[in-house]
């Protein structure tokens, strides 16, 4: 064994206490330390040239905090509110160490605690926003993968209708298809050109006045002027302003067209959780597939999301794979048959720590905590000569603009300006320069939404 592994080795416990205080001292500076820091704007540090020898672990704790920590942003923390980023909560950190420690490939029957794992935090997800039994489900990387992967069902699904196979003949051999959606994510876009259907055939449909939700009228006139296979994509949260589209009127243009129905719940699934807003997301559990990510609103680590969809045999019929040492694909098909990656990481277990932890309850608190937050500062932003609006605060998302010549140029400088306060996306609405403030951790109160408004009102005078 090399020395230095050795060495590591017999001080394991000292080096994971070590590594342990660094990490508490992270998180408990965590809400003062600067959300974006200075170091993090200066240019690339040259890359210093691979260690022959190493130095062991305690030297390379001492390497990290000096030249890579300082340039690390706070994106755990309260303010940190950009691309709907959770953070991730004490039983989801402790599920994702226990991970690395257990170190499990959780993509075979021979080996099976992983994946059994995983199907009883599936259980719980499902049950959480909602879906019927009949919903399957898999852990992906993102939300991205599990648009991939709803899509990829619905590719094979529209091959059925046509009786051929684009996992086994291509995806040439179902002819044109169209992909109808109000206003989709930019990954189903990319989705589509991973599986070979094409970015162009998505068709942008009309949204209703003034909102992102598509106009149902408008799309069942496309629907009917299109002769071949096609997909919905509902959205159950939009980026900009969080908006619905009306999942039961899809659901039944699902059926009278004979379409697929993709719901995309990246985090507007979440809203399930409330009493308050789960009326948003009525129809969801129609859908033929669902999205949602869970680094968002459950707060657990990157990388992390689920799919669900109604045929998990397509599912296993565009995915799996063939190999000596795998199992069989049988009526209750093994992970590696369900997803792109051969490579399954048991992400699940620091959704199982989470939820085991904290309940539907404690994640319901954070989703109606955030909403606060988010009418919060829309309420102060409202109330502010310098901004305006361009959506009413929906749920977790306040989209704004100055209201004065609201360039991307101006939005740029405020948007830095405030930097070491607050992380802002930007964006354009209706062809207007704008900034996201989307509000998913698990730490941010209505006092940091306040903070936010404060540091935005001087910046901008």
């Amino acid at each position: 064994m090399h020395p230095h592994l050795a060495a590591d080795l017999a001080d394991l416990p000292h080096l994971l206490e070590e590594v342990r205080r660094h990490a508490v001292g992270t998180l408990t500076a965590l809400p003062d330390l600067p959300v974006l820091p200075a170091a993090a704007r200066t240019p690339r540090p040259a890359p210093l040239p691979l260690p022959e020898d190493g130095a062991g672990t305690a030297a390379a704790l001492a390497a990290f905090a000096s030249r890579w920590e300082p340039r690390l942003s706070a994106s755990a923390g309260p303010r940190y509110l950009g691309f709907v980023t959770g953070g991730a909560t004490p039983a989801a950190l402790a599920g994702d160490w226990l991970t690395a420690a257990h170190d499990q490939n959780s993509n075979s029957a021979l080996d099976p605690a992983g994946q059994d794992l995983e199907a009883e935090t599936v259980g719980w997800l499902r049950e959480l926003f909602g879906l019927p039994a009949e919903h399957a489900g898999t852990f992906v990387s993102g939300a991205t993968m599990s648009n991939l992967a709803g899509l990829a069902v619905a590719r094979e699904w529209l091959g059925e209708r046509l009786g051929v196979s684009p996992a086994e003949d291509g995806a040439a051999a179902l002819g044109p298809v169209r992909v109808f959606s109000g206003a989709a994510h930019s990954s189903v876009a990319k989705a589509l050109s991973v599986l070979g259907l094409g970015r162009r055939s998505l068709v942008v449909v009309p949204t209703l006045p003034g909102r992102e939700a598509v106009d149902p009228e408008a799309l069942d006139r496309a629907l009917s002027e299109h002769s071949g296979p096609a997909v919905i994509v509902a959205n159950a949260g939009t980026v900009n302003t969080v908006d619905f589209d009306d999942l039961t009127a899809l659901a039944a243009l699902r059926d009278r067209h004979g379409a697929w129905l993709h719901t995309d719940a990246a985090f507007g699934a979440f809203a399930a959780l409330s009493p308050g807003t789960a009326h948003l997301t009525a129809g969801l559990g129609a859908a033929d597939s669902v999205c949602v990510d869970l680094h968002k609103w459950l707060n657990v680590p990157y990388d992390s999301a689920v799919q669900f969809t109604r045929r998990r045999d397509l599912q296993a019929r565009v995915f799996r794979n063939a190999a000596a040492y795998l199992g069989p694909l049988g009526p209750e098909p093994d992970l590696v048959h369900l997803t792109p990656e051969n490579s399954h990481r048991l992400r699940a277990l620091a959704a199982w720590f989470t939820l085991a932890a904290y309940g539907r309850a404690g994640h319901r608190e954070i989703v109606e905590r955030n909403v606060l937050g988010a009418r919060t500062l829309g309420a102060r932003l409202a109330a502010d000569p310098a901004f305006r609006l361009l959506a009413p605060v929906g749920l977790n998302v306040v989209c704004f603009t100055l209201a004065g010549e609201p360039t991307a140029e101006r939005l740029t400088a405020l948007r830095e300006a405030v930097s070491t306060e607050v992380f802002l996306t930007p964006t354009h609405f209706r062809g207007t320069a704008a900034l996201r403030a989307a509000f998913s951790n698990w730490r941010t109160t209505t006092a940091d939404a306040e903070r936010v408004a404060e540091a935005l009102r001087k910046a901008a005078r």
